[in-house]
């Protein structure tokens, strides 16, 4: 999937592309066309930079329901034609998970939709997925025939049968399937369930792909091997020299990380910084000078998992680099510095904000470390971030280094974050939100009654709002 268009920070698209709370709370003062026109555009073009992690079905079946929205652009972007052409899931499975939360909140039409899909969709197991919770047993019997349909008789067909079956995310319809009464549809679930069952005990039993043999010089040939072919074999190369490789073995292993071929390179160097080598620091600094880019990502990736001292030492001295390995280092301070790196972390995190801006991977570990360290002086650059990131899950880890910093964070972003996409981004903001506010107060008993909202959230929430609590 391609990257979506994400709007200005200060719209009100743009807010609720990005899933902020403030764009529920801009949506339901703005004019009402305009906010279901800008909410319909986020559940029709996904706007998330990685659909598989990131939330936004409930953020905006709850907007639907507070804007008293219909269905009618969900329905025809689920029945537009380009549903036969582009059958990937990310198409289409936004729009299904939001009326999945729109059906579990009693909102007519959401479950005729759904059914509907689930008969005649390309997406139809997202939908058959959010029917399994939903819907009650005689909808879900309904939809037998025409989701068997889609696999015609036949060796090749059953075998999509079975492979569907054993791969669903809800089992339920199928076991509600193979107890149907009639004999057609039963006879077929149970015949895909028993073949299902086979395969994954053939699996397991059989693992396939090919396997190193156990002496030294063998696993850093397959490595490269594996590097030849486009796969990158050495994360489990070096598991398989942790087994093999001995005290006489240390020389071949420290000469292949220095001027092997890429793929020995790499598993070697991963080996010795997993096994806390003394030279590995040194090899892992020439690496990053003269290997390949391959080679230098392995390098880099090695640095980060190394956890004494003496790595937090070094990276001291080459945070100021510039290049990938100064990047590291900065990231290794962040997760296990002293408060005297305090200001190393916070000068590796305007410079990464600087030129990458607010999206650059290496944003994450860096915005938990300027919280772990406490760094008051990082709030601004912390809300900068909080602002301007299309990803729902750095901003909420740019909330919980704002708790952590900030002391207007209270009274400030954690109110809209009581409205956030994000589960854990409420959380935090149930633990911390000013409730002399009197939103903070109506939102929290809304989330404690939501049965929807989740059960982290709720705790929170509760931890405020109980016959105990004295914060409300």
């Amino acid at each position: 999937m391609f990257d979506p268009f994400i709007a200005p920070s200060g719209t009100l698209l743009g807010l609720l592309q990005r899933g902020r709370g403030d764009g529920t709370l801009h949506a339901l003062t703005a004019p009402r066309p305009e906010a279901l026109a800008a909410l319909n555009h986020c559940v029709v073009r996904d706007p998330r930079h990685d659909w598989q992690v990131e939330n936004r079905s409930l953020y905006y079946a709850r907007l639907f329901l507070d804007l008293g929205g219909d269905l009618d652009a969900i329905e025809a972007h689920l029945f537009d034609a380009e549903d036969l052409l582009d059958t990937d899931e990310s198409r289409t499975g936004l729009a299904l998970a939001v009326l999945g939360h729109l059906a579990s909140y009693g909102r007519p039409g959401a479950l005729g939709l759904l059914r509907r899909y689930a008969a005649t969709g390309a997406n139809w197991a997202w939908a058959l997925d959010e029917l399994a919770l939903r819907d009650d047993d005689a909808g879900l019997r309904a939809l037998a025939e025409p989701v068997l349909a889609r696999f015609p008789e036949g060796a090749e067909g059953e075998a999509e049968l079975a492979a569907a079956v054993r791969d669903a995310f809800e089992p339920r319809p199928w076991r509600l399937w193979a107890d149907d009464p009639r004999p057609a549809v039963a006879t077929r679930v149970r015949a895909a369930q028993e073949t299902g069952c086979f395969d994954r005990w053939q699996r397991q039993m059989r693992p396939a792909g090919p396997r190193p043999d156990w002496s030294v010089g063998a696993v850093l040939a397959w490595a490269q091997e594996g590097l030849e072919r486009g796969a990158a074999l050495h994360v489990p190369a070096a598991r398989c020299l942790a087994a093999v490789a001995g005290p006489e073995d240390r020389a071949e292993i420290v000469e292949a990380a220095r001027s092997g071929d890429d793929g020995a390179r790499c598993t070697a160097l991963r080996y010795l910084a997993d096994s806390d080598d003394p030279q590995a620091l040194d090899l892992i600094e020439g690496a990053v000078g003269t290997g390949t880019t391959a080679v230098v990502d392995a390098a880099v990736d090695a640095f980060e998992r190394m956890r004494g001292s003496y790595a937090v030492d070094r990276a001291r001295g080459w945070v100021h680099r510039p290049d990938a390995l100064g990047a590291a280092a900065g990231r290794v301070l962040a997760c296990r510095g002293l408060p005297k790196d305090s200001d190393l972390v916070l000068t590796a995190l305007r410079e990464a904000v600087r030129g990458e801006g607010p999206d650059a991977a290496t944003l994450w570990t860096l915005v938990d470390g300027t919280g772990r360290l406490g760094i008051a002086c990082a709030a601004p650059v912390l809300r900068h971030i909080y602002r301007e990131t299309a990803s729902s899950h750095l901003r909420g880890r740019a909330a919980r280094a704002l708790a952590a910093t900030d002391p207007s964070f209270p009274a400030g972003f954690a109110v809209e974050c009581l409205w956030d996409c994000e589960e854990s981004t409420r959380e935090v903001a149930a633990r911390h939100a000013a409730t002399g506010d009197k939103r903070v107060v109506e939102r929290l008993r809304r989330l404690a009654a939501d049965p929807a909202e989740e059960a982290e959230v709720q705790t929170a929430v509760r931890s405020r709002i109980g016959p105990d609590a004295s914060a409300v």
